[in-house]
């Protein structure tokens, strides 16, 4: 795990009240700031975390060198209260260099966090002043992370901000990560990206990466998440979703056997009637031309042979007399 001592820069302008990034610029700034101070001070106990402004009536420092995350969160209200003006980018990284300079341990390696959600003005849009800024922190050592949203993300082929970091970067130490308005969260994008890849223990070559420009900050991966970062989510997201297609396949399994038993079951239903029906005409053909009917429910007696014989005796001679009495009329 990294042992650094960093110092990150937040953008309280006045452009980050807008609300294309949920529930406002600031505040998505703020949990980001969070997860960040959060995921340095676990990975190595020794590890500062610094926050200070760059906006309002100009770049102040709010917390220096400190490990409770108590003291960033009431910093970062305290930029709340201040918002306002146009941020000035090269000014504080030159305060924040001194800050960091001024560090107690000086085996702690050194870092700037840059927050861009306003445009580049000033010198900051100055490309050929910000290399030259870049050449000075990698004279002395300071890895640069920006993270850009919102109205800093530059458009077009040039970008000032790429110059920057690719001129600042000492064995891709240093990083750009662009995070578009959309329904992600932006410190998911941080999380998901190189800048807090060796905190947690993530070799850099598993990071979706584009060389020292850094990345999109838009994740790739299934689900949205990385399963190198949190893989028992990962799994557990993925179980979810194969037992919803089993559970979506038995519906359809089962609403399909009901349609066909339902089709089938009319057809039936017509057969046994027509059956019936068939059964009642031919008894009463039977009784009209005076024949015996089975009844169906009945069943016929058993005759031994003594009895067999007196009942066709006694057939023989019903037939007889209806034969006389034919023949009397």
């Amino acid at each position: 795990m990294p042992l650094e001592a960093t110092m990150m820069i937040v953008d309280n302008s006045e452009y980050m009240r807008n609300g294309d990034y949920m529930p406002s610029r600031f505040e998505a700034q703020a949990d980001a700031v969070n997860t960040i101070v959060q995921t340095k001070i676990d990975s190595n106990p020794e590890n500062t975390v610094g926050v200070m402004t760059m906006a309002h009536k100009g770049p102040e420092v709010l917390v220096t060198h400190s490990k409770e995350l108590g003291q960033v969160i009431k910093g970062l209200h305290t930029a709340s209260l201040n918002m306002g003006g146009y941020i000035d980018i090269p000014t504080a990284i030159n305060i924040a260099q001194l800050a960091l300079k001024h560090r107690e341990n000086k085996n702690l390696r050194q870092r700037i966090i840059v927050f861009v959600g306003s445009p580049l003005q000033g010198a900051a849009g100055d490309e050929r002043e910000m290399v030259r800024l870049a050449k000075k922190l990698k004279k002395n050592n300071i890895a640069v992370d920006l993270i850009v949203f919102g109205d800093g993300i530059e458009e077009g082929e040039s970008s000032v901000l790429k110059a920057f970091i690719e001129n600042v970067s000492s064995a891709d130490n240093s990083h750009l990560v662009s995070v578009p308005p959309g329904p992600h969260l932006l410190s998911d994008a941080i999380v998901s990206s190189p800048i807090l890849a060796e905190d947690r223990g993530i070799p850099p070559g598993t990071m979706v990466a584009a060389g020292p420009s850094g990345t999109s900050g838009t994740s790739d991966f299934e689900f949205g998440v990385d399963p190198n970062l949190d893989p028992e989510l990962a799994m557990a997201l993925r179980m979810s979703m194969e037992e919803e297609r089993a559970r979506q396949i038995a519906e359809e399994q089962a609403r399909q056997a009901t349609t066909g038993a339902s089709q089938t079951t009319p057809s039936g239903d017509v057969a046994t009637g027509d059956a019936d029906e068939d059964a009642m005409l031919q008894q009463a053909l039977a009784i009209s031309e005076g024949r015996d009917v089975d009844m169906g429910g009945e069943e016929p007696e058993e005759l031994d042979e003594e009895e067999e014989i007196a009942r066709a005796i006694e057939m023989s001679m019903k037939q007889d007399q209806e034969d006389q009495e034919e023949h009397k009329k």
